[in-house]
């Protein structure tokens, strides 16, 4: 725990939390190519609660905002665990993000914007990345967003 990203996290004073694991039949991450592709993670709040619900019906861009932050710092966590050392990470590709939205919500991308300044304040300008922003009608769990991620990565 004493690389540069590591020292970053630090500094911002961000602790990761365990990685989840999957509630389905699948892997958390997949390291192929010079590529880590993560599975969609979903967002817990501070007390360990998945955060649900669906923007535009009973939860607001601030909510989701904040649940596209607690995704994008689990995806930080797998990242962790998948690859050991947090340096290895040469940037952020791209992030899917799934917003559970009411049929009259457009503001997904104000929502993904929660999970894209955070991988930016971690990573600088390798955190900027290419990004989907989807509204869907339902989420598992019931969870107000989902995001996966591919990440670009140097050996280990």
């Amino acid at each position: 725990m004493s690389g540069e990203i590591e020292a970053r996290l630090a500094e911002i004073g961000l602790t990761l939390p365990e990685p989840a694991a999957p509630v389905a039949a699948y892997v958390p991450a997949v390291e192929q190519g010079g590529f880590l592709h993560i599975s969609g993670q979903l967002p817990f709040a501070d007390n360990g609660d998945l955060m649900l619900g669906r923007l535009g019906e009973d939860r607001d861009v601030a909510y989701g905002q904040k649940a596209a932050r607690a995704c994008a710092t689990m995806l930080v966590a797998q990242m962790k665990a998948a690859l050991g050392d947090l340096d290895r990470v040469e940037r952020i590709v791209k992030l899917g993000v799934f917003v559970n939205s009411d049929g009259r919500f457009t503001d997904q991308a104000k929502v993904a914007n929660g999970a894209s300044e955070l991988m930016q304040e971690i990573f600088g300008e390798p955190g900027r990345h290419a990004r989907s922003a989807v509204g869907v009608p339902v989420l598992p769990l019931g969870v107000a967003v989902e995001i996966d991620a591919i990440v670009a990565v140097s050996d280990g």
